[in-house]
């Protein structure tokens, strides 16, 4: 005979000690709670559980009923259980929560894989992406900005007559994506004016800031608190990066040379980036709280965010084609120009030298844009720091992708001195930050889906 496991959820009148009846009777029977006094107006009520099977009944706390005293707690600590309430579920439930949790860290980890796939991907074909527009870099980036608002806007239609996105969705407050649209605009237009000083060997060793403002920002406006060894981990993770580029390059050099004006602009740019991040860590938990269906679709945050930055990208043309050595007056003719090189139009005199043309090009426009989604879809499901940790793992790769011979890049780069060094550093940052002390328990964010 199958054994079968009850758990019912009892108010505050129930002990919080699981009351087991053993199986000696073909019938059993189990009060839910002490029976009233009997009078004339007042009928005895009470559950009675009679079942030939074996039961198990126990008080456990209900879901977002906080117990209403001055001592209690709030984020869910110190809760009781409200009067009547009860729930029943069969054995496997109280191992559920562990299942649950369990998928969740498997998740988690590969989304964080397919991120630092797509990472290392995306920084190749930027490079090869070059090739054939090494003319027109910014109308590379202008068609990742403004042609991104056209295919997540269209994902998002799709999504939404499929049923996927709701109109609760699409209510979410606008104001916090305007800011993510303004965060990211800024962010590109003090990054490209720093990089247009700084070398590029220079720029990964500053990203590192922004790994540091992740967590600073996190611990501000989120409440999180890191463990030693989760910011050992991190502090690894950087160093690590920083010996794998800077080793064998002359980026020390360009630092001292460079104004300390401009390396503090970049930093500025990582800090704008890190708050754009916690930004929109932010709207996923306040959509998980203020909707009824949990929480909002990762495109209506992309789609959104990706307009509003268009837009703010769009007023700030005249600065950024200046950064770039472009006159604002000139720049219709600029973009005429990278058009027809990026389709390879034969026949006109900028589609000389495109070889490699529209297929590079489309290939890292589709690439980028996986490469964010799966980075926003990584925040979502855990935080801003795990998917900076994800994003900058991609970055040593990406140095050891580009000593392999690559097509249209001509001779390989040799390896840094310092990469084995850099990268065993590194690996161990991570495993650092993902260990967990024995007696401690790792809790992640609640996913928002």
């Amino acid at each position: 005979m199958a054994l079968y496991f009850r758990r019912l959820t009892a108010g505050p009148t129930i002990p919080d000690v699981p009351a087991q009846c053993q199986k000696f009777k073909p019938t059993v029977e189990v009060p839910a709670f002490p029976l009233p006094p009997y009078n004339d107006n007042y009928l005895p009520l009470g559950i009675a559980l009679r079942s030939r099977k074996y039961w198990r009944v126990e008080a456990v706390g209900p879901v977002g009923r906080p117990e209403g005293g001055d001592g209690a707690k709030k984020a869910g600590v110190g809760q009781g259980p409200g009067a009547c309430s009860y729930s029943l579920g069969d054995r496997r439930v109280g191992d559920r929560t562990t299942e649950i949790e369990r998928n969740r860290k498997v998740e988690v980890v590969i989304a964080a894989g397919v991120t630092v796939v797509l990472g290392v991907v995306n920084r190749v074909l930027y490079k090869l992406a070059l090739v054939p527009l090494k003319h027109y870099p910014f109308f590379l980036a202008q068609l990742a900005t403004f042609g991104y608002v056209l295919v997540y806007f269209s994902i998002l239609y799709l999504r939404y007559h499929a049923g996927i996105v709701t109109d609760e969705m699409l209510s979410v407050p606008k104001a916090p994506l305007l800011a993510v649209g303004l965060l990211e605009a800024l962010a590109a237009a003090t990054g490209m004016a720093a990089g247009a000083i700084l070398s590029g060997a220079s720029i990964p060793i500053l990203s590192q800031t922004s790994l540091v403002w992740q967590i600073f920002m996190s611990m501000i406006f989120l409440g999180r608190r890191y463990r030693v060894n989760q910011l050992l981990g991190c502090f690894l993770v950087a160093v690590g990066v920083i010996i794998t580029v800077a080793s064998g390059s002359s980026s020390g050099y360009s630092l001292k040379e460079a104004s300390i004006f401009w390396s503090l602009l970049m930093i500025f740019s990582f800090l704008l980036q890190a708050a754009d991040t916690v930004l929109k860590e932010v709207i996923f938990l306040d959509a998980a709280k203020r909707l009824k269906c949990g929480s909002v679709d990762l495109f209506v945050v992309n789609s959104y965010g990706s307009a509003f930055q268009a837009l703010f990208i769009f007023l700030l043309l005249p600065f950024l084609s200046k950064l770039w050595g472009i006159p604002f007056s000139q720049l219709p003719n600029y973009l005429k120009d990278g058009a027809a090189c990026f389709l390879n139009i034969s026949g006109t005199l900028s589609s000389v030298g495109c070889d490699g043309a529209p297929l590079l090009p489309l290939l890292f426009v589709i690439v980028n844009m996986g490469f964010n989604i799966s980075l926003l879809h990584l925040l979502k499901i855990s935080s801003g720091v795990v998917s900076s940790l994800a994003s900058t793992f991609s970055v040593p790769i990406s140095v050891y992708v580009f000593t392999l011979p690559l097509p249209y890049l001509g001779v390989a780069s040799s390896l840094p001195t310092g990469f084995v060094a850099g990268a065993i550093i590194l690996v161990l940052g991570l495993l650092i930050y993902a260990w967990s002390p024995s007696g401690s328990t790792t809790v992640l964010p609640s996913p928002s889906r």
